[in-house]
């Protein structure tokens, strides 16, 4: 059995979020939660979010045990890119991408035996 969260569309680079979930793909839940508060990247908050959110998934959504529970997969993926403008010089523009992320977290119980 396995438990789900996702948060889409946050406004940070895939790139830079997926340097996080590398730190945390395949430990326990509770030394990923560890490990998210200790990091001082950005991306920290919405994954830390989307775990916690996947823990509860877990515990009231399908009745696993907290203590057993480990990431069993963790992605981000690129999200549609906010195209802005930014006024330049003799009256030219010059393009800012303001790119963003789905973040998937999959919480898997630990096999005994």
């Amino acid at each position: 059995m396995e438990a789900k969260a996702t948060a889409k569309h946050i406004r940070m680079s895939p790139r830079k979020a997926r340097l996080v979930v590398d730190q945390i793909r395949g430990r326990s839940a509770q030394e990923a939660l560890a490990i998210l508060q200790v990091l001082p990247n950005r991306p920290t908050e919405p994954i830390y979010k989307v775990l916690h959110s996947a823990m509860a998934n877990a515990e009231n959504n399908f009745e696993m045990n907290r203590d057993d529970l480990y990431v069993a997969q963790v992605f981000v993926d690129q999200g549609p890119v906010l195209k802005r403008f930014r006024p330049r010089a003799r009256g030219m523009a010059s393009k800012i991408r303001k790119p963003t992320s789905h973040i998937t977290i999959i919480l898997e119980e630990k096999k005994e035996g």
